[in-house]
């Protein structure tokens, strides 16, 4: 290679070649930003007109976030990954730090109940089997699939394929376990527990934080004594400058802001918290419909709510339009840090594909009968002061252990 290619082009984050300017510095890619931004505001505009203006806004704050989850390199699955490894807890501390920012803005709207003409409500789910092995089973599923719910939406915006794969997993999986999910439902469980319920308005927003400061405190004490140092949430790759704040990369305390911002303002334009998977299984019983099957006979399609949902267009279905949004939003991402790659197909190892898609799976599978993935259940089920987001938590936790046992089969490092 000449010598003034191999100064325009490095590998990037995902290990694709990315260009840069002679001098090291990431050049723009104009068409992804523009195409990107079209896309933004085209989406927009059409939901604004065809089904709401809360839609429309709901889309371009979920742009944002998934800004922001690429510029942060937000993963909930290296986070778990990087602990469980190398006992280093940063990304644990940053998300204890949303989940707290997010309680404090939930907080005042939980209480009220209604806003902007519509009711409130948190994501508050029954404790038991289900969420302990749903999440165990996506513990396993996002170190297969090398990402979670929001990290395969990023990944597939920024740049990495493999992220198609993981949804692709993750519809089929959705769809699996809306097959025997009233079973699932049937299995040994608490009703709902919320903090705010049991304990009242302060001793619920205190029983919260105390078992934050637990996992804060633990994890740096581990780091401490493993690392001999702890690593700061607030650090940015190459120190600070005003450029980074839209070309990135972020550190994890502003991607933990935006999140929790993001996903109140999504509380209080749709009435409930933020959610990914479930756009899953309906676009999966959408699809699966045409060909025969009979999803509408399965009982978590006989409740009014997803019954609903299965007859309207997808445009009016809130989680599909989030995560469409978080899309584009990487996308946008990856074009103004000038990272997305000339060749979006690759090969990769067949082994390898197979395990993204079976991780995939096991996220859907596991999603449905626990009441959500990372977002869904664990941060809006925290957000929401619901003890199932702390069930999830401690599921995921030991599913992602084996998980990062079984990723060397599949040609995924442990690191």
């Amino acid at each position: 290679m000449a010598k003034t290619e191999s100064n325009i082009l490095q590998l990037d984050a995902f290990g694709y070649a990315a260009e840069k300017e002679i001098n090291g510095a990431p050049r723009i890619q104009v068409s992804v930003v523009l195409a990107s931004l079209l896309l933004l505001i085209a989406g927009a505009l059409y939901l604004g007109q065809v089904v709401t203006i809360s839609q429309a806004f709901i889309y371009l704050i979920s742009g944002v976030l998934g800004l922001g989850l690429y510029h942060a390199h937000y993963g909930f699955t290296s986070s778990f990954r990087r602990f469980l490894v190398h006992g280093r807890g940063v990304g644990l501390r940053a998300q204890m730090v949303m989940f707290l920012i997010t309680n404090l803005l939930f907080l005042p709207l939980l209480i009220q109940g209604h806003a902007l003409g519509h009711t409130i409500t948190g994501y508050v789910s029954p404790v038991g089997l289900s969420v302990l092995i749903g999440s165990f089973l996506f513990g396993i599923g996002m170190q297969l699939g090398d990402g979670c719910a929001s990290g395969s939406l990023y990944h597939t915006g920024g740049g990495d394929f493999r992220g198609i794969l993981a949804i692709a997993g993750f519809v089929i999986g959705s769809v699996l376990g809306t097959i025997n999910f009233t079973w699932w439902m049937a299995t040994p469980h608490f009703q709902p527990v919320s903090f705010l319920h049991t304990f009242g308005i302060v001793g619920g927003f205190a029983f919260n934080l105390l078992l934050m400061a637990v996992v804060f405190v633990v994890t740096w004490f581990v780091e401490k004594a493993r690392r001999g140092q702890v690593e700061s949430f607030t650090k940015v790759a190459g120190g600070f400058s005003f450029s980074k704040v839209w070309r990135g990369p972020w550190s994890w305390i502003a991607g933990s802001v935006l999140l929790a911002f993001g996903n109140a303002a999504i509380l209080l334009l749709s009435g409930k918290p933020w959610g990914v998977t479930s756009a899953f299984a309906l676009w999966g019983a959408k699809l699966a419909q045409p060909i025969g099957i009979p999803v509408t006979h399965w009982g978590y399609w006989t409740t009014p709510a997803n019954a609903a949902a299965l007859k309207a267009p997808l445009s009016h279905d809130v989680t599909t339009v989030m995560d469409v949004g978080i899309v584009i939003g990487s996308l946008l991402a990856a074009g103004l840090a000038g990272k997305f790659p000339r060749r979006y197909f690759h090969a990769i190892p067949l082994k390898m594909a197979i395990g993204v898609l079976i991780g995939g799976v096991c996220m859907g599978y596991g999603a449905r009968i626990a009441f959500g993935c990372n977002i869904g259940a664990f941060f809006s089920g925290i957000a929401s002061f619901s003890l199932h987001g702390w069930e999830w938590f401690l599921g995921a936790l030991i599913g992602s252990a084996v998980g990062i046992v079984i990723r060397p089969y599949i040609g995924l490092s442990k690191e």
